[in-house]
């Protein structure tokens, strides 16, 4: 989730299959796919949500129950406006399955998805705006300890480790993630991912620095709102900001670094696509049925 660290192009129906990469697909279900159930996880995304929140605040009992509200209510709306518009991603993806996709159809789609997944934060702004005022002390303390603790794992994780270790991790998280939808990946189709990673230039301290910064951003803005002398306007103002924020980052070294990364990564996701056989192409496309499936039941439940 951007704030504490996660769709208006043109009409989907009006974008050619074409536009879409298949292996993109694989973005669109990152928090779904290591769900045992797209629809149980769905239904029960508000509940799961305020998990993960109080996790990081530790709400006491008014803002709990004010918190899952609000977050029955996004449920709500991205139920009626986003899941249609998500089941034709799917659709679309489907009838591109069997064909070659390129960088530039991957990132098309990436960027499309981050549009989505940033209307669906700017609708929590003004439930974190009212929220803000009600913090207590201890509160953003939690929250701050919660940050380090997540900094530590991080760094165990992506940066402490040998760099060919660290590496062959990256390859490996991807590389389970395709294989939900193509089936199994075969050596050589392992070494493309991995080379084409390789190219991607991944940096590390880079984006710590940046997950930092997204840290201090959200905390600082919360201990100006918990004084409760900002309209609640100018609160949600500040909160939006803190959101865009968190998608696109202020610091230009890092936007210029990801702009490279991003469209190196679609390169290597379009590379590995284009590498598999007609069968796992065939796989991929059922999957991508399935999905569509899933998600149109969840439209009307």
């Amino acid at each position: 989730m951007p704030l504490l660290d996660g769709f208006c192009l043109r009409p989907v129906a009006r974008v050619s299959a074409r536009w879409f990469a298949i292996i993109g697909a694989l973005m669109v279900v990152f928090a779904l796919s290591g769900c045992s159930s797209l629809r149980l996880a769905y239904n029960n995304a508000p509940n799961l949500s305020l998990w993960w929140l109080d996790g990081y605040f530790d709400f006491d009992g008014d803002q709990s129950e004010r918190m899952r509200a609000e977050l029955q209510g996004l449920q709500k709306w991205h139920r009626a406006q986003e899941l249609p518009l998500l089941a034709e991603v799917f659709k679309n993806l489907q009838a591109s399955a069997t064909q070659p996709v390129s960088a530039e159809q991957v990132c098309g789609l990436y960027t499309y998805l981050q549009t989505r997944a940033q209307a669906a934060s700017d609708r929590m702004a003004p439930a974190l705006a009212a929220l803000a005022p009600t913090l207590q002390a201890q509160q953003l303390d939690h929250i701050a300890r919660e940050f380090d603790k997540r900094n530590r794992q991080w760094r165990e994780e992506w940066m402490d480790g040998p760099p060919a270790e660290v590496s062959e991790r990256r390859v490996t998280r991807l590389a389970d993630r395709a294989e939900s939808f193509y089936g199994r990946l075969e050596p050589a189709q392992l070494a493309v991912l991995r080379t084409q990673l390789g190219l991607a230039g991944y940096d590390a301290a880079l984006h710590y620095r940046e997950m930092q910064r997204r840290q201090q951003d959200a905390l600082q803005t919360l201990r100006e709102l918990r004084t409760g002398a900002v309209a609640p306007a100018r609160a949600q103002t500040e909160l939006s900001a803190l959101i865009g924020r968190s998608f696109k980052s202020p610091d230009t070294l890092f936007q210029q670094y990801m702009a490279r990364f991003t469209a190196q990564s679609c390169a290597a996701v379009a590379a590995m696509h284009n590498s598999t056989t007609p069968t796992q192409r065939q796989r991929l496309a059922q999957t991508l049925k399935d999905y569509e499936a899933d998600v149109q039941t969840l439209i009307a439940p």
